[in-house]
């Protein structure tokens, strides 16, 4: 029996059913891949399904500001993502005419949209076209390093250029939606990064790394970088309307074109106030300590940049994870 048809057998049986897999809408299934870039299942689904709601079409995203489209996007992180999705968009509903289904139908033409790398422009060819492409994310590479016992750092240059190689070996090319649905599950729900259950699994007499008890050891990272690390003092100044200060981050950091209340960064801890909230936010590269102190005050300050907004009218702006939960302690409405 092939590894094909041990893995077919196998997604048949206990695959999810999940919107995307349901389409062939290829504007919907590129939705469902940049939301998946940097995102479990589990947490994306809301997302899909909140922002097809609201944006059913190309068009409809192109068409909306990007304050909006970063307000769905609120609480979901890597928010270039959401700009470049929302730029995308821009330039398919643009050139709409020049492609069959409305949308980029080439490895090359999906390969141009910001956003949308090698391995993000096979996905979305053979998902939504059934192209000879492989998809990879990050359970695709656990699957390939221990199908093939590679100890190879998946996530650095040589290393994605090798799974890759073993991705365009290994794939299906008469059913390669097929093949990529099915190995991405397979490493999502079996053949999980601790304790697979190797023993009674379809694919054992293909895996290597079962064969020379190396499992658990697959796949290889790279060293993780050094966290930076960042003291960000927010003063969220109240006036007796119930009135704030917000100001949106425009400079090329974190949470560009996201909302803020007034920021004042040190290169070190501050002392604060017992009025003061103190929280840590982990980044993939920084280590984020903030404080956020409440002022009431009669009149609020004249800040550059920033707007006054109603605290009742906070959820109309997009707002970092780091702010959302501070919302949540503080509870000001």
């Amino acid at each position: 029996m092939t590894l094909y048809t041990q893995l077919y057998r196998w997604y048949e049986s206990e695959k999810r059913i999940l919107p995307w897999r349901e389409t062939d809408d290829p504007y919907k299934i590129w939705l469902s891949e940049i939301i998946l870039q940097q995102t479990r299942v589990a947490q994306g689904m809301d997302y899909y399904l909140r922002l097809t709601e609201r944006f059913p079409d190309v068009r409809s995203l192109a068409e909306a500001d990007e304050d909006e489209v970063l307000l769905y996007w609120q609480g979901l992180g890597y928010y270039s993502r959401a700009r470049n999705l929302h730029k995308a968009a821009k330039m398919i509903a643009a050139e709409a005419h020049r492609y069959a289904h409305g949308f980029p139908d080439t490895y090359e033409a999906l390969r141009q949209l910001p956003g949308v790398g090698d391995y993000t422009a096979g996905a979305i060819a053979s998902f939504a076209y059934n192209l000879p492409y492989p998809a990879m994310d990050g359970n695709v590479y656990r699957v390939l390093a221990r199908l093939y016992d590679c100890d190879i750092a998946f996530d650095t240059s040589a290393g994605k250029k090798h799974f890759h190689q073993l991705a365009n070996e290994i794939l299906d090319t008469t059913e390669p939606r097929l093949f990529n649905s099915a190995i991405m599950e397979f490493g999502a729900l079996y053949c999980t990064p601790q304790s697979p259950d190797c023993e009674h699994c379809p694919l054992r007499t293909f895996c290597l790394a079962a064969e020379r008890n190396t499992v658990e050891l697959l796949p290889i990272r790279k060293p993780r970088p050094t966290l930076r690390d960042r003291y960000l003092n927010y003063t969220l100044y109240i006036n007796k309307e119930n009135e704030t200060l917000l100001h949106r981050r425009e400079e090329n950091d974190i949470w560009k074109h996201l909302w803020e209340f007034p920021l004042h960064e040190t290169a070190e801890a501050q002392p604060h106030s017992v009025h003061s909230l103190s929280l840590t936010h982990i980044l993939s590269h920084q280590r984020l300590h903030a404080t956020f102190e409440v002022k009431k005050v009669e009149i609020l300050p004249t800040i550059e940049g920033c707007i006054k907004v109603k605290i009742n009218n906070l959820d109309n702006y997009a707002l970092s994870r780091l702010t959302l939960k501070a919302l949540e302690t503080l509870r000001l409405n």
